[in-house]
């Protein structure tokens, strides 16, 4: 559809979202009489932009810490509720989601849709390999799948033994299409070579991905493709977005699509939430379209990204975010000024033949300025060729960092397999500069210093 015509459909359905949300959720009636909005001043795509205040994810924290359990943005009777997913809330208070039956429908019928894009049909074997438990990520792929008409396999993940017993099962099955995380999928790899198995005779075709940065960086997505033989595709914007597929890659084109007639996406300047023009980064802004249980308006997301609008190679004219999502804005960590994200870490060394699968990345002090260590495995064909390869791979990670970051990395090489595996999203970045700065406050108040 011509992107104007479908922009005219999506302002109806915002107006019909926004008094449809005035009426049934005391949150936005408070915050938009706040900030004199009302839903009868929407008039064009810009009034949504200019008058409509922004959500944050602390907004809903605080409401469902004053009304609990769903917060006094949830729009249906309490018998509506049909799933409860959430955050694990190991970080702060959990946020928890109620997705009403008829928004399941939706966003069954959506990641559905979303997933033929990327090549898979009725029939084909879906392998969802993600925690099945609050994380929305695996749900919403299952609801795709079971939707689309394919046969759905939830493996599940994160049990002691899972991986292997995954490869095994992928091996036996053979099924045409697998979800995950992209650091599940590497981790499964390994596991499975070491097994004896060649992860590219599990027979896959289509590899799709969400919760954490990777599937659009090539150094990962090249080599998940190269272990696998299949095609990668990244998605997902936000659980709290479910259908959180609602900027996703298809069979014909790269990065990600924004499906504008699911969720309307904005990408927006971090600081004045005004959407920056093509070609240029922000932080998506997402507003849902079909959600009645608990709609999202203009959720800021804290993400970073670029988009363009340009014709796509698939034929469909939504915007498109070409590198995908960096990173949270607030993942990303300063040292000496520069600004690093660890998206790009992951990138640079995914592509070196050495690296062993795993990194760390180390966020010191050293006298008066902050320092980045980073240990990295060395793959054990590298090491097993002795002293002088690790070291020449050592001095390639520095001056990859160095021209990359524009700073000085000190780089440890360990051994493959000493730093911890996971099965679900990768934490790679420990910051001691905490540390450091407590242990100093500790020395001056006990008089050394």
């Amino acid at each position: 559809m011509p992107a104007a015509d479908r922009e005219k459909l999506i302002l109806e359905r915002l107006q019909q979202v926004c008094s449809y949300a005035y009426d049934n959720a005391p949150f936005y009636r408070r915050k938009w009489d706040e900030a004199g909005f009302h839903p009868s001043h929407l008039r064009t795509l810009e009034d949504f932009e200019e008058k409509v205040p922004v959500v944050t994810k602390a907004d809903l924290r605080r409401s469902q810490a004053e009304n609990q359990p769903f917060g006094d943005y949830l729009c249906v009777p309490d018998s509506e509720i049909f799933h409860i997913h959430g955050t694990s809330g190991t970080t702060g208070r959990p946020t928890a989601f109620a997705i009403g039956r008829n928004d399941w429908k939706a966003v069954a019928n959506a990641h559905a849709r979303i997933m033929w894009g990327m090549g898979i049909r009725p029939g084909d074997m879906v392998c969802v390999a993600a925690i099945l438990s609050l994380y929305m990520g695996s749900w919403g792929a299952l609801a795709g799948a079971e939707r689309l008409g394919a046969k759905a396999f939830p493996f599940g993940a994160g049990a002691p033994g899972m991986t292997i017993r995954c490869a095994q099962w992928l091996d036996l099955m053979k099924p045409a299409a697998f979800y995950g995380t992209p650091t599940y999928a590497l981790h499964l790899a390994q596991a499975a070579i070491g097994e004896g198995l060649d992860p590219r005779k599990f027979g896959l075709r289509a590899m799709f991905f969400s919760g954490e940065p990777g599937a659009s960086i090539p150094g990962v997505r090249d080599k998940i493709e190269d272990f696998y033989g299949a095609k990668v595709f990244d998605c997902g914007s936000m659980a709290e977005m479910t259908p959180f597929m609602n900027v996703a890659g298809t069979l014909e084109t790269s990065g990600l699509l924004c499906w504008q007639d699911v969720v309307y996406t904005e990408v927006c300047d971090p600081k004045t939430m005004r959407r920056v023009p093509y070609g240029q980064r922000g932080t998506p802004v997402y507003t849902h379209l079909e959600r009645t249980s608990q709609p999202m308006i203009r959720l800021a997301s804290g993400d970073l990204t670029l988009w363009t609008d340009e014709p796509n190679p698939c034929g469909r004219t939504y915007p498109r975010l070409p590198q995908g999502i960096f990173g949270r804005i607030d993942d990303m960590f300063t040292i000496r000024g520069e600004n690093i994200y660890p998206s790009e870490i992951d990138a640079v060394l995914n592509e070196l033949p050495a690296y062993g699968g795993e990194h760390q990345i180390v966020i010191t002090r050293e006298a008066a300025m902050d320092e980045l260590l980073l240990r990295v495995e060395a793959h054990a064909d590298a090491a097993s060729r002795g002293e002088g390869e690790v070291a020449a791979f050592r001095a390639e990670v520095a001056r990859r960092m160095q021209k990359m970051l524009g700073l000085r990395t000190a780089v440890e090489i360990v051994q493959q397999g000493l730093l911890p595996r996971t099965d679900f999203k990768a934490r790679r970045v420990v910051d001691d500069r905490a540390v450091f700065r407590e242990l100093r406050q500790q020395i001056a108040a006990e008089g050394g210093a």
